[in-house]
């Protein structure tokens, strides 16, 4: 018998998984008003990176690939092992991301126990044999230890938690999410970029000199445009896949997209912080700071290289009318603008999410409208104080499904272009 399993969130995650199961109405109310901090450099520990071996010379355990993450490992005798996860600094929000690659030179099946510092297990086990498809560990592999209480947030997790794997000469990943490292990430984008309206060029470069690159979806010489950002912090994988999906369709065949690009331009930033992604971070990029709090001081190049960017557009006559951030969270959640504040300039978003529930009545997405804009600190109360405009952080739950992110991603974009084209 499967022991009472993880938390709410964890058991959601299983039924939604592996069933036709529709998702639940849960009433996340997002996070708290964000604490105003500095986001001036700090010391970040990088990980070392490479192969663990043990005496018996039969089982390894790697994390040295793109978005790898584990910081020790011990064998504790009959075949169990304890991983320890750790930040890159502190304080951190708790995102403890986990990524490595375990094999054996005869198969057998081990157990690894997961720690993590000053953390609790967050993110539900992905396995992979190839580092591109994953799938969810099977429940009955997984025992949750010290189990949390309440719905939502880290305290509603296991402290720990054990799985059972299987593994053999042929590498197996072990990863909290998705893997999607600045390599893969590249090569979606070079996908996109076969399509003559479709190009990409760089703006600037990371702390650790990796390029900070644009998506440009253009046709005609208009001058009105929409801007989407992604992966500010690195574990927020159901963001980018969502983002994936939305900007495939605005960059789709119908006529709708054809119409859409006739009238407006479409500016992409996929990946925000490609050192925090590469080396496994939780949060922050190489900087040792939450690329979401830099929106006022501009003290990392990541987002300097965006502030540049739009200023920029700005000059040459564009008109920016409706901005997107895309991240993960606890569970699906919108975070306009109060419309006390953003006005009639902000119907389209308020108008957009109707929209899109209206479509989606299988799953209930929370809306939780904020009247802090000043000091801008985040993106989208830059985009909208700044540029004027009309902007949104788009949340998706860690344990979304994936089907239905793609799902989301696709009916947001097709409700945005019937919006913009009004």
């Amino acid at each position: 018998m499967i022991k009472k399993l993880l938390s709410t969130i964890l058991i959601c995650y299983l039924v939604l998984s592996c069933t036709n199961q529709k998702p639940v109405t849960t009433g996340y109310q997002g996070q708290g008003k964000s604490a105003i901090v500095s986001t001036l450099s700090k010391p970040v520990q990088k990980q070392w990176k490479g192969i663990w071996s043990f005496e018996d010379g039969t089982t390894f355990f790697s994390n040295d690939f793109e978005s790898g993450r584990l910081n020790g490992i011990a064998y504790d005798g009959n075949d169990h092992y304890t991983a320890l996860i750790t930040a890159e600094n502190t304080p951190i929000n708790v995102s403890p991301w986990y990524a490595f690659k375990v094999w054996s030179t005869t198969p057998k099946t081990i157990t690894i126990k997961m720690t993590y510092q000053d953390s609790r297990s967050r993110y539900y086990p992905k396995l992979s044999t190839d580092g591109i498809h994953f799938t969810p560990l099977d429940s009955a592999n997984f025992n949750a230890i010290n189990e949390g209480t309440g719905t939502f947030g880290i305290k509603a997790v296991p402290e720990f938690v054990e799985i059972k794997v299987n593994i053999s000469e042929k590498p197996l990943y072990i990863t909290a999410q998705e893997l999607y490292g600045s390599t893969r990430v590249k090569q979606w984008v070079d996908s996109m970029s076969t399509k003559p309206y479709v190009t990409t060029y760089e703006i600037g470069r990371s702390r650790e000199n990796r390029s900070m690159n644009v998506m440009q979806i253009k046709e005609g010489s208009h001058k009105k445009a929409v801007m989407v950002i992604s992966r500010q912090h690195p574990p927020e994988v159901t963001g980018f896949l969502a983002m994936k999906s939305f900007i495939e369709t605005l960059a789709g065949d119908s006529p709708e997209a054809q119409d859409f690009r006739n009238n407006y331009d479409l500016f992409v930033v996929p990946l925000m912080n490609p050192d925090g992604v590469d080396n496994g971070h939780w949060r922050h990029n190489m900087g040792g700071i939450d690329l979401n709090r830099d929106w006022e001081n501009f003290n990392q190049p990541e987002t300097r290289s965006v502030r540049d960017f739009l200023v920029q557009k700005e000059d040459e006559g564009y008109e920016f009318v409706f901005g997107a951030d895309f991240h993960s969270t606890w569970d699906d959640i919108y975070y306009p603008i109060d419309s006390t504040i953003i006005g009639k300039k902000g119907e389209i978003i308020f108008n957009w999410i109707e929209n899109i529930s209206n479509r989606l009545p299988q799953k209930h997405t929370n809306i939780k409208p904020s009247t802090d804009i000043k000091p801008t600190m985040v993106s989208r109360n830059y985009f909208y104080v700044n540029h004027d405009m009309p902007a949104i952080v788009f949340e998706l739950g860690d344990n979304t499904p994936r089907d239905f992110l793609r799902l989301k991603g696709k009916i947001a974009a097709e409700e945005l272009m019937k919006l913009l084209l009004q």
